[in-house]
């Protein structure tokens, strides 16, 4: 494992939808909960919650939080370009862009985290994990957007598994 990169990783999928459904995919509270989240809360930097249909900006913090877990993951909208790329920080002072292009009848989404701390624990947890997670919630973004199915496990009873 010497050659392996534990700063960063990029993940991409192709999804047959139309570009402009996917980025608000991405930029409201109401897209991003249909298939990463169970809640999403903006605030605009001046104290406001910003209204679950809103599209995010710049400079606005998020609360994210999933399914079956008590973790809530907070960080800032670093950039959104109205169309086709959206940056956040992430597990702490990660970065995550996410840039879109339309490719035939497809949005290539393209993620990639950057800025991984290289401690052990930051190796497991956010470049492992991450990892992971993402794999996961990209395919599910994927099946959300062509056949409307959801994939997360919201179920107590079934803690743990891939699809949470």
């Amino acid at each position: 494992m010497r050659n392996f990169d534990w700063t960063k990783f990029t993940k991409r999928i192709a999804v047959k939808a139309d570009i402009k459904d996917i980025y608000n995919a991405w930029t409201s509270a109401s897209g991003i909960e249909k298939w990463f989240l169970s809640n999403a809360d903006y605030g605009d930097g001046n104290g406001k919650t910003v209204d679950k249909q809103a599209l995010i900006a710049g400079g606005y913090s998020y609360a994210w939080s999933w399914f079956l877990y008590d973790v809530v993951e907070r960080g800032k909208i670093i950039s959104v370009n109205g169309s086709d790329h959206i940056q956040f920080t992430f597990a702490g002072e990660c970065l995550v862009d996410v840039k879109l292009k339309t490719v035939d009848d497809y949005v290539l989404v393209e993620l990639t985290q950057t800025n991984i701390p290289t401690d052990d624990e930051s190796k497991q947890r956010i470049r492992l994990g991450c990892d992971s997670g993402w794999s996961f919630y990209l395919m599910n973004l994927k099946s959300y957007y062509e056949s409307g199915h959801d994939l997360r496990n919201k179920n107590e009873a079934f803690k743990g598994m891939i699809n949470n």
